[in-house]
């Protein structure tokens, strides 16, 4: 090698590789003052990005997670008003109940009725002031609300709330048009039976539709077990609501479900009558008139025969004939709004649509059957929100097992965002040692190359 002054290129390369080893252990030194291996894109680019995707799932994972446990306390905070709600109806149900009693007198039912109306108050006050963090719960403005239990865009839970108030709970009905159908024995009946086998019965309840196929021999409780079968969210029964009235001594024979009355010994004697159907199940009573009122479920009616003609009389008409029937009628109930439709259904129903009767009408004073009617209203109302409390049951669980999710993809997301961007300290603390010595070599080998021109005069002297 030529031995020169101007260009000392043993020191050029010394400084080089000096130069080398102070950026590594610049380098090292801020991996380890930082604890991350990457502190900028120029040590690993594409590692940059991967980390700052998987930062942004792992904060988003612990918004979700925060996110579901306020749905928990929200959905908390609704059922527990539901329950304080559960227990008023449940208390105007016993209230109910005790109204229906034939012991009570009028100035009874008026107390009880009083109870009732201060219940039916508080369940509407407990709807209107239910909110959770300013936000009505159970007054119907609720509707259905999105939770946010994911990182990404989309990735919720529906809930949804309607309202518990007085005004909004209650029984759908519908009501039959009452002589359709009957004991299918009598032919005073059958002439006026509807003819169904041309006409399908199409029932829309909350769990769906559907269809009845019906004949013209059906009776009402063979279409009520029909129409139950379909299963749609709707219960149908067959009820009776008529009078009696014995008008002459007489002979025939009375049946009513499974049991049959031979009229010959009774006679005129509509109290004895009205005790043996009250013996046998029925809800009877008489007035002074000597006319029976019977109420009674799941019969096809009240059928007579071999009756001598004028001797008694069903709803209010006289038997013409030695038989006489009288027919229950269809009474459609659900806890949400239902329909009923068909081509030859004039006979069936008094209309198409079902209406409600809400727990703010419930009305215990006038008479037993009027607190008979509350009870249905109140069953309607304790199965609305029953179902409501079911379906918050559900989600709370569903955002628990959510949570759990959601915090175990946190932990194997961190752990695969630190094996990229996190400083291995056994790693890098050696690798800063080596730059360590190198940087001393280095200096000592640049101090001696600097010397080496040095060499030159000695020839020049």
């Amino acid at each position: 090698m030529a031995l020169t002054v101007n260009t000392n290129v043993s020191s050029l390369n010394a400084q080089r590789n000096l130069s080398r080893s102070g950026d590594g252990l610049a380098t090292s030194m801020e991996r380890l003052a930082s604890g991350m291996r990457i502190n900028s894109a120029k040590d690993d680019a594409a590692g940059l990005q991967i980390s700052n995707r998987l930062t942004s799932q792992v904060n988003g994972l612990a918004v979700a997670q925060r996110n579901a446990n306020d749905g928990i306390s929200m959905a908390q905070t609704a059922e527990g008003a539901m329950q304080e709600s559960t227990n008023i109806l449940q208390r105007m149900r016993e209230l109910a109940l005790q109204s229906a009693n034939g012991s009570n007198s009028s100035e009874d039912r008026d107390a009880l009725q009083k109870e009732v109306s201060a219940l039916q108050t508080e369940l509407t006050r407990i709807s209107d002031t239910t909110s959770f963090g300013g936000q009505q719960l159970l007054d119907g403005s609720f509707g259905t609300k999105q939770f946010q239990v994911g990182a990404n865009a989309n990735e919720t839970i529906s809930v949804t709330l309607s309202s518990i108030s007085a005004t909004d709970l209650g029984n759908n009905t519908l009501n039959a048009a009452g002589t359709s159908f009957g004991v299918v024995a009598q032919a005073a009946l059958s002439a006026s039976t509807a003819d169904l086998s041309a006409d399908d019965i199409v029932l829309s309840g909350s769990k769906g539709n559907g269809t009845y196929d019906g004949s013209a021999t059906d009776s009402v409780t063979t279409v009520a077990d029909g129409l139950n079968a379909l299963n749609v969210g709707v219960k149908v029964e067959a009820k009776l609501d008529t009078t009696i009235a014995l008008n002459a001594a007489g002979s025939g024979t009375l049946t009513i479900g499974n049991d049959s009355f031979a009229l010959a010994s009774y006679g005129t004697d509509a109290k004895a009558l009205a005790e043996d159907l009250g013996k046998a199940g029925y809800d009877t009573s008489v007035d002074d008139a000597g006319v029976i009122s019977i109420k009674a479920t799941g019969v096809d009616g009240i059928d007579v025969a071999g009756a001598t003609a004028g001797d008694i009389s069903l709803g209010g008409t006289a038997n013409t004939g030695a038989a006489v029937s009288f027919s229950s009628k269809l009474s459609f109930s659900s806890d949400s709004a239902f329909s009923i439709a068909g081509t030859n259904l004039a006979e069936i129903t008094t209309g198409g649509v079902s209406t409600k009767t809400t727990i703010a009408s419930v009305d215990i004073s006038s008479s037993a059957t009027s607190a008979q009617n509350a009870i249905d209203t109140i069953d309607a109302a304790l199965s609305q929100i029953d179902g409501q409390r079911a379906d918050l049951g559900a989600v709370q669980n569903r955002f628990g097992h959510t949570i759990s999710n959601l915090a175990n993809i946190s932990e194997n997301v961190s752990a695969s965002r630190s094996r990229i961007q996190d400083t291995d300290f056994a790693t890098e603390t050696a690798q800063m040692t080596k730059n360590q010595i190198l940087q001393q070599a280095g200096t000592s080998i640049l101090s001696q190359a600097n010397q080496l021109p040095q060499a030159a005069l000695s020839l020049i002297g």
